[in-house]
């Protein structure tokens, strides 16, 4: 499945019934500020997302916690790059609509430490970091406006009526909560709609199908799964790879030694799985998590580095060495053309120009600088464009489920710090009190 040459269109679902369209498939834009892995340069992230709306998938996920706020620029920079594109043969620039791309962010997470992580969800501080991600975002509203993690200190009536003054007030279109409890979203959903609640699920990961899933699916809530590929353990990493002395995932409990040595039977399973379906192991795992439900649309990342940087005239010709692109001057009179600052060109490659291009006659030279995306990355995200080839029936998601007995895996899924702030521990005070 990984090997098909094939386009794969990425389908469009609703999330949630309050109107919210998004691809099948959206991508979590966390690890290229780090976390998993070292933070990627500017560059090297708006090329990766580049590519990653150049293949369909228009649901970005972001939060502003992510690498302290630097995230969430990123992603706006994409944005304001994405709003130009350029075709080879310069006929023109062709404006895309900011409605094209669906961003979804988050807050609530002050600030994360070693053994605990503060949260903080009154109406103030809901204003205020709408206001500071708008700015880093660089756009008038956020599309999905999640609580990364809910302030159990003040009921959350008080915090979703802040949220709701967000919507009326037109910067945020749809609300959604992250890691609550049923009680939680049953209360936040009678003050305002909510759109999609984002928790852990995967094929090691499933404690939130008898409670949670259903109560979604009763109200009408897009269930939006994080680390849908186990945090990576799905595409490998553990088992077949070993984890980056930076990777946070060396702290995790299902990555400590003592239990990745007893989860690697996990993997062999699934790998064995794989190839009945003619398929790779994480492409199995994102399709079981796909084949949820049509209201199921998982954010999986890829936090796998890229080659370096190189200059633009060097990476035009080892691209052209490798007949990744083909580019047709056609004829033109002596002019100068500005491109504008990222552009694709290849299956495999990608290239930012920071200056200008001239053209004179048909010689085609180029001066700036440029980033050569790695193969790895690019066909770890085709891997998981793939998953949306692999079809499974009902007996199919049963025999994958179980194939992974959850007491047998081996750690709890949530960081240490970070275990007092998911769902079970979600409950707010009544309406009316305070903590």
């Amino acid at each position: 499945m990984a090997e098909e040459k094939i386009k794969i269109r990425v389908p469009r679902v609703k999330l949630g019934n309050q109107g919210l369209e998004v691809s099948k498939l959206g991508y979590g834009c966390m690890t290229l500020s780090g976390g998993y892995n070292s933070p990627l340069s500017e560059e090297e992230g708006i090329a990766v997302i580049k590519d990653v709306f150049n293949k369909g998938i228009t649901f970005l996920d972001t939060a502003d916690v992510y690498g302290q706020g630097a995230n969430e620029v990123l992603v706006g920079k994409v944005h304001l790059f994405l709003s130009l594109s350029i075709r080879f043969n310069f006929q023109a620039l062709k404006q895309l609509p900011r409605e094209k791309i669906q961003l979804a962010t988050k807050f609530g997470i002050l600030g994360l430490g070693s053994t605990d992580v503060k949260v903080k969800g009154t109406p103030e501080y809901v204003r205020s970091a709408c206001e500071d991600s708008l700015q880093r975002l660089g756009v008038e509203y956020i599309d999905l406006y999640y609580q990364h993690r809910i302030d159990t200190s003040i009921p959350i009536e008080e915090t979703i009526g802040e949220l709701k003054k967000l919507v009326e007030e037109g910067k945020v279109k749809y609300i959604g909560l992250s890691e609550a409890s049923p009680d939680t979203i049953r209360r936040a959903h009678a003050v305002h709609p909510i759109t999609a609640v984002q928790l852990e699920w995967s094929l090691w990961s499933r404690d939130i199908e008898e409670e949670i899933v259903p109560l979604c699916r009763e109200l009408g809530i897009g269930i939006v799964p994080y680390s849908p590929l186990g945090r990576g353990f799905f595409g490998g990493k553990g088992s077949l790879e070993s984890l980056p002395a930076v990777s946070s995932l060396n702290t995790h409990p299902r990555f400590k030694a003592e239990n990745l040595d007893k989860n690697k039977k996990i993997y062999a399973s699934i790998e064995n799985l794989a190839k009945k379906h003619n398929c790779t192991p994480s492409q199995l795992a994102l399709a079981w998590v796909l084949g949820q439900g049509d209201d199921v649309v998982p954010i999986p990342g890829s936090p796998d580095g890229v080659c370096g940087c190189f200059s633009l005239k060097k990476t035009l010709a080892l691209c052209l060495a490798k007949g990744k692109i083909h580019i047709e001057v056609l004829q033109y009179s002596e002019m100068n053309l500005v491109l504008p600052s990222i552009f694709r060109c290849g299956h495999y490659f990608t290239v930012i120009a920071k200056y200008d291009a001239v053209l004179n006659g048909k010689c085609l030279s180029f001066a700036g600088s440029a980033i050569l995306l790695g193969t790895t990355k690019i066909k770890n995200l085709d891997n998981n464009i793939g998953s949306l080839l692999v079809k499974l029936t009902k007996e199919n998601l049963k025999e994958i489920s179980d194939a992974i007995p959850i007491a047998e895996v081996a750690g709890d899924r949530a960081y240490d710090s970070m275990r007092n702030v998911t769902w079970k521990f979600a409950n707010t005070p009544p309406r009316g009190s305070k903590v």
